[in-house]
């Protein structure tokens, strides 16, 4: 009984602390999109410039987790993350002060941006999922990933109110030294061995050799002649070296299909955080209505991120992203025939927001299925980097599309046939049923 419950606080030991982090480093992120029309006003860079400069941040965001992942495979993912926390913290704190074009893409698009991605899911997922049991990733990727929801409810509406009361400049000093609470939450995830997977009972045999003592580390079931075989496949995987693991990967269709229509959901996110407040304006609504639909959207994608946990062990992670990927076009096509009100956008922002990151724990328990957990941050990192080169064109063709036309309405065509496209393409993934849950004791 006392290895169970030892067991149980370990697990919440390291999810707690993970979802923290990503709480703090999303909801900086998620709300940056407000102070796009302040920075405008104040340094009269142009919509365009402004977002370029962001575009830079969604694709530094996503450039630096495999390399960040690589390091912390190699080195412990704590060292990841403090490092992390100081980037996002100085990067932040001169966005307040930055005055041209270049300066803002350094502070913010590249400085804030590379440390954010220094403590996203990538690092944190992986950095967890070597010590859990594989019946246990799939929910604690959602839980983690919840944790990055939560922070877009708090740190939007929180943000609007500083600005308001104290000003852009002062919002950003605040959000600054707010970012300083990750160095202290990542001492937990320090560790770089591995530790035994948590089943509640300690191994009797500690001296398990080779490719058997990886598989169950990795969550495999230990007696061969019941081992599913995608579990087999990912243990086998996991002796690999990086590069052969990069090389398989890159080569494997299903793996490729993900970082497709993870390109698709990134287009999405960033387009929306970015230009939501912009399409808000456009409609004659105040800024407290943008602020309040962002926050909506972080509050339901809690929902979504755990409901995506949870149904990932039951049903393949694949028909999830399908579902999760149509259900954006039907959402997306039912705002533009609504009347602009903020009913509207309040209603928009709870639907989307079940889908909105939910895509973020099948597409990491995909890349598990497929190669295994000693890779993990370095390889669900480059779909994530996939993820942000969407988020890339998201952010800057918004800027374009207003600059040129006056609204958004193409933007709003294009991400309903993208996700269309994005949720045909996890069709033909590669994935086995999920195995049957033991029967309780």
């Amino acid at each position: 009984m006392s290895e169970t419950h030892g067991s149980g606080a370990r697990y919440w030991s390291l999810l707690l602390p993970a979802a923290a982090i990503l709480m703090i480093t999303m909801g900086a992120r998620q709300s940056m999109g407000l102070f796009i029309s302040p920075l405008n006003s104040a340094t009269g860079m142009g919509i365009v410039a402004i977002s370029f400069a962001f575009a830079i941040g969604q694709l530094m965001w996503g450039a630096s987790q495999p390399l960040f992942g690589a390091i912390a495979d190699r080195y412990g993912s704590g060292r990841v993350l403090v490092a992390g926390g100081l980037m996002l913290a100085l990067g932040t704190a001169l966005t307040a002060s930055v005055t041209s074009q270049w300066g803002l893409m350094f502070a913010m698009g590249v400085l804030a941006a590379s440390g954010a991605g220094a403590g996203s899911f990538s690092i944190l997922i992986g950095g967890v999922a070597k010590h859990l049991p594989a019946h246990k990733r799939s929910l604690a990727a959602g839980f983690i990933n919840a944790g990055g929801s939560f922070g877009q409810f708090v740190f939007a509406p929180l943000m609007q109110f500083l600005i308001t009361a104290f000003g852009w400049m002062y919002a950003l000093y605040a959000l600054a030294a707010m970012t300083l609470a990750t160095l202290p939450l990542a001492w937990p995830l320090r560790k770089r061995s591995e530790a035994p997977a948590l089943t509640g009972k300690r191994s009797e045999a500690p001296a398990l050799s080779g490719k058997r003592s990886e598989a169950l580390a990795a969550g495999a079931n230990p007696e061969p002649a019941q081992t599913a075989p995608g579990a087999a496949a990912a243990a086998a995987q996991d002796a690999g070296t990086l590069r052969q693991q990069l090389r398989s990967a890159l080569r494997d269709r299903s793996y490729l299909l993900l970082h497709a229509g993870f390109f698709t959901c990134g287009l999405h996110v960033a387009f929306l955080v970015t230009h939501l407040p912009g399409e808000v304006a456009l409609c004659g609504l105040p800024a407290q209505v943008s602020a309040n639909s962002l926050a909506l959207i972080g509050l339901a994608n809690i929902l979504g991120s755990l409901g995506a946990g949870v149904l990932g062990q039951r049903y393949r992670m694949k028909d999830l992203l399908f579902c999760f990927y149509a259900a954006r076009t039907v959402i997306i096509l039912t705002y533009l025939a609504a009347p602009k009100t903020a009913l509207t956008f309040y209603v928009f922002a709870l639907a989307l927001g079940v889908t909105f990151l939910a895509t973020v724990p099948p597409t990491a328990g995909l890349v598990g299925k497929l190669f295994g957990t000693r890779y993990l941050a370095t390889l669900f990192g480059l779909t994530l980097l996939s993820h942000q080169v969407g988020g890339f064109f998201g952010a800057w063709l918004g800027g374009v599309a207003l600059a040129n036309t006056g609204h958004y309405q193409w933007m709003w065509y294009a991400d309903a046939v993208l996700a269309l496209a994005a949720a045909l393409l996890n069709l033909p993934i590669r994935e086995s049923a999920p195995p049957p849950r033991p029967a309780a004791a």
